[in-house]
């Protein structure tokens, strides 16, 4: 018995393959009946305003850069972006001596899904779309300004939209579901 143990160990250590094992899962294309794609405007959920302006524009310039599918209003569109900005975190992170910022670190999650008009399904859906922009304050050499950092974030978000859309359809790139800031988990409750 422990001689059949430790032979299915080191079969098991066998299949597990070498540091130059890669996993590479299949394409995978959104149907073909998907010719194009409306950009409805997101909702913002957070306290900043106008947010969701900025944001929807980006990705619908996002996706007439990107040519791949036809960018139309939504009665005309076979698939439907939409989104929500969930979370807009801004938090100082570094000091001078007189306890002024210097130092602020930006976080927007959104929540975006791809609805299948015909079906009307979602085909994707990412909870927790992140990113991130670390910045100098605009008083320090090479700083930005709130306004500034958000558009990078813009940036950032638009491409990845775009990106799991056309490229990484059935990809998963959203943070984990423990990560996001202010979200606890409710406590199991008793039968």
């Amino acid at each position: 018995m422990k001689k059949l143990a430790i032979l299915s160990v080191f079969l098991m250590s066998a299949c597990a393959g070498g540091p130059d094992v890669v996993y590479r899962p299949a394409d995978q294309k959104m149907p073909q009946h998907i010719k194009r794609v409306a950009v409805r405007p997101f909702v913002n959920k957070t306290q900043q305003f106008g947010l969701e302006e900025k944001l929807t524009l980006k990705v619908i310039d996002e996706f007439l850069k990107n040519g791949e599918y036809g960018t139309v209003q939504e009665s005309g569109a076979e698939g439907v972006v939409v989104g929500e900005i969930t979370h807009y975190i801004l938090t100082p992170i570094q000091y001078d001596v007189n306890l002024v910022p210097t130092v602020y670190k930006l976080n927007v999650l959104v929540h975006v899904r791809l609805l299948d008009r015909a079906a009307n399904r979602y085909l994707w859906e990412e909870p927790a779309m992140q990113a991130t922009k670390m910045y100098s304050a605009p008083t320090m050499p090479g700083g930005l300004t709130e306004e500034s950092a958000r558009a990078f974030l813009w940036e950032i978000l638009a491409k990845d939209i775009v990106r799991r859309t056309v490229e990484g359809f059935g990809s998963v790139s959203s943070a984990s579901q423990k990560k996001i800031p202010g979200e606890r988990p409710e406590p199991a409750k008793a039968p």
